[in-house]
């Protein structure tokens, strides 16, 4: 497993990232009672092939207390990413005591705000950065970050130097402008974390995806395995990335044309 720092935070993170929000899939809610085994299996067998890092969000309660109770007596030696819609500071509090109750933790190392409208700032009249400062200060959070399909909103808040990542959608299919994000992202060293590296699973080749996210040393791919044999998949092509020829270039080009 190769890692990377996190931008400008001490964390030092696998670059082939978990993705737990799809711990309520219908894939395993199908073993029924023994859906809760089987994400511990699942998380387990990534962890156990040094994954690090586990991301999920507070809208996905089910997949919050799953994660949670997969990483009983390993919490210490993972990083948890987790993230807020809250939209004022009473909202973001008690998002925050639910999030901590359900993952069994009393700190989250990346806290993310969701699809935020306007970016919040320190003079904000929502006081929801100057929230969030206040909650890193007392070390239940470690570290301020942002979740959004907004491209715009993204690069500012890389720009703003406010937040120590940004997550946000880029894959194959990925145009010039989340490109250009991504740079931006290694110029002013905020860590860059890719959502959605299959596109919400409109692409089905694996290898493709991975060979093309790999390109990118700043990027961190978030991915939702929903099967013992996706994930097995995804630490496949993690330890033999696919080598990225004029072969692998057409595949590309061929896959960008086809969908766009």
């Amino acid at each position: 497993m190769e890692f990377i720092a996190l931008g400008k935070t001490n964390l030092l993170v696998s670059r082939t990232a978990f993705g737990a929000m799809s711990l309520d899939c219908k894939e395993i809610e199908a073993y029924g009672e023994e859906a809760e085994e089987r994400v511990c299996a699942i998380v387990h067998q990534a962890y156990d092939n040094g994954v690090n890092f586990f991301d999920t969000a507070h809208s996905r309660p089910v997949s919050e207390r799953r994660l949670g109770a997969a990483l009983h007596g390993i919490r210490h030696n993972v990083f948890l990413a987790t993230k807020t819609a809250a939209s004022t500071v009473a909202e973001l509090r008690s998002d925050l005591r639910e999030s901590l109750d359900s993952l069994e933790s009393d700190y989250i190392d990346l806290y993310q705000l969701e699809n935020p409208l306007v970016l919040p700032t320190e003079s904000s009249p929502d006081r929801i950065y100057s929230e969030l400062l206040a909650l890193k200060k007392r070390g239940v959070i470690r570290h301020i970050g942002l979740a959004t399909d907004d491209t715009a909103i993204a690069k500012e808040a890389v720009e703003s130097g406010l937040y120590e990542t940004v997550q946000f959608p880029f894959n194959v299919l990925s145009g010039d402008e989340v490109i250009s994000l991504v740079e931006l992202c290694a110029k002013k060293e905020v860590g860059c974390i890719a959502m959605q590296p299959l596109n919400g699973g409109i692409i089905g080749n694996i290898p493709l995806a991975f060979g093309y996210l790999n390109q990118f040393e700043n990027v961190i791919p978030v991915w939702g395995a929903h099967t013992q044999e996706e994930l097995q998949q995804i630490l496949y092509f993690n330890d033999h990335p696919p080598v990225v020829d004029e072969q692998f270039k057409e595949e590309v080009a061929k896959t960008r044309a086809f969908f766009n």
